[in-house]
């Protein structure tokens, strides 16, 4: 199977399929399932599946050479992360006659309910106002029970939204737009809703999107990647929106127990605000979300433990956090 550099390649707008991208890591537990869910939940399209693998120990090559033969496996060779693995995966994409016409990014571990991906990618370059179109549409998400609703959409982070996390909880300040990146107005979730971001776990992209904003930020090996995509594309008029009419299954949510990844969540959560803003914004910015962890960490959460004293470290923004 080919071996790419993940950022070499641009994408390429057309009328071809969409392309279904797929970043797996020792996955084997959650890909039969997936690939098994994957024709009703792409109803209605003419799709093509991609897998980046990144250099998993398990049977996730095998299997899915054996389960979905017609696959374009690109073997990364390393844990090169989630972003480089996008990277990876839409570079063998770009390279198919006449395109693709969107891409549709998920985990392994989603499960797309039947139609959800024709109405995400039918939802694509829809006008969003002042001259901006819909470039990333996410659908509703649920937790593995398949009722529990996820908050999915998120605002811009900004200093008095830390603190109003801090202060009060993330969900009790999800309510005050000001206090909270978290959107957690049930309102928001029963109609489109544009979001500055939102849960990366499934989203469909347009291919005039990729095209306007290039690769993914590899910098960013876990966790901020698709924050940094949103805003970036954002910034370039292509919003995110919420299409409620389509909707998944997560499976997923390690982060909120690893202390390893909860620290790699925040540390990047930071590193992307001081992209975006200066010093003293990111001091004060970074002090509220070490108050967040700290006051956790007295509640007795390893997590936040782990992730203030990665905070506290000096120079623990210089580094990119990894494997």
């Amino acid at each position: 199977m080919p071996s790419v550099s993940p950022a070499s390649r641009q994408p390429v707008a057309g009328a071809g399929p969409v392309a279904v991208l797929v970043v797996t890591w020792n996955s084997a537990a959650v890909l039969p399932e997936f690939l098994a869910s994957l024709p009703a939940a792409m109803a209605g399209l003419d799709w093509r599946l991609v897998v980046a693998d990144n250099d998993s120990a398990d049977d996730t090559v095998d299997l899915i050479r054996a389960l979905a033969p017609e696959t374009t496996i690109v073997q990364t060779g390393r844990n090169a992360g989630y972003a480089a693995g996008v990277n990876a995966a839409l570079g063998a994409a770009a390279e198919w006659d006449g395109g693709f016409r969107a891409a549709l990014v998920c985990n392994p571990d989603i499960r797309m309910r039947r139609g959800c991906a024709k109405v995400l990618v039918d939802g694509l370059g829809a006008p969003a106002g002042d001259g901006d179109r819909v470039g990333i549409s996410v659908p509703l998400l649920y937790e593995e029970d398949g009722r529990t609703l996820v908050h999915s959409l998120r605002r811009e982070s900004s200093v008095t939204r830390a603190l109003g996390e801090a202060v009060i909880g993330n969900r009790r300040a999800g309510r005050f737009p000001r206090l909270s990146e978290l959107v957690t107005d049930p309102a928001a979730y029963e109609r489109p809703t544009y979001a500055d971001w939102a849960s990366g776990a499934l989203m469909a992209l347009s291919a005039d999107c990729l095209a306007a904003c290039g690769p993914w930020d590899e910098s960013f090996f876990l966790y901020s990647e698709e924050t940094e995509y949103c805003l970036r594309a954002r910034d370039r008029g292509y919003r995110t929106r919420l299409e409620p009419a389509a909707e998944a299954v997560h499976l997923g949510g390690d982060s909120r127990v690893s202390p390893r990844l909860w620290t790699l969540l925040t540390l990047n959560r930071v590193r992307l605000y001081r992209r975006r803003h200066g010093a003293l914004a990111t001091a004060a910015f970074r002090s509220a979300v070490l108050l967040r962890e700290t006051s956790r960490t007295a509640l007795g959460r390893p997590a936040s433990r782990a992730a203030a004293a990665a905070l506290a470290r000096p120079g623990a923004l210089r580094t990119t956090p990894g494997p």
